[in-house]
Formats: C-alpha cells, sequence, structure tokens
C-alpha cells in the first residue's frame, strides 16, 4: 500500500476547490518522494490532448463518475466538492 504524504493546499502542494482541487506539481512531486516507482502524473487540462493522454482523461473521467455516484453527489446543487471541482479541471462531460 503507498504512503499517502501529508499535502497542504498552504504549502501549495494541492490546489483549493475554487481553482479546480486536485495535486500541484510540487504536490506529485513530494507523493513520488515518498512513494518511489509511481507512476503519479498531475491532470490533463488541455482541451484536445492526444495518445495516452487522452486516454488518461477518459479513464479518470470514468474512475471519478463511479466515485460521485457511489457517494451519490450531485454536482450541480454541490459544485464546491473536490470531486465537482477536480472533473470540471479535467473537463469531464
Amino acid at each position: 500500500m503507498a504512503k499517502m504524504p501529508s499535502l497542504s493546499v498552504k504549502r501549495g502542494e494541492k490546489l483549493p476547490t475554487s481553482k479546480g482541487a486536485g495535486l500541484t506539481e510540487k504536490g506529485v512531486a513530494k507523493y513520488r518522494r515518498a512513494n518511489p516507482g509511481s507512476k503519479l502524473k498531475t491532470a490533463v487540462t488541455e482541451n484536445k490532448p492526444s495518445g495516452s493522454r487522452a486516454k488518461r482523461r477518459k479513464s479518470y473521467c470514468a474512475r471519478s463518475e463511479g466515485q460521485k455516484k457511489m457517494h451519490n453527489i450531485d454536482c450541480s446543487k454541490t459544485p464546491k466538492k473536490r470531486i465537482c471541482a477536480a472533473r470540471k479541471r479535467w473537463r469531464c462531460g
């Protein structure tokens, strides 16, 4: 099981929900130091990613949709939830 280091918005390791949630490059670097061999990457935020980046986005959007359904989260009612902000940042439909 991977060790999850303590990540903070104040230290610039993750984004606040107002800016799209998720980890920053600094946060990903800290996670990878704590978990050698990790392949964690930052969000795919461009409009039309190609190749493997498009596959990562599709995969993330599918996983996060499942999390949203599992926890009965309606993003039209609660857009400030971290999952909703992250899905918006990743440009999930």
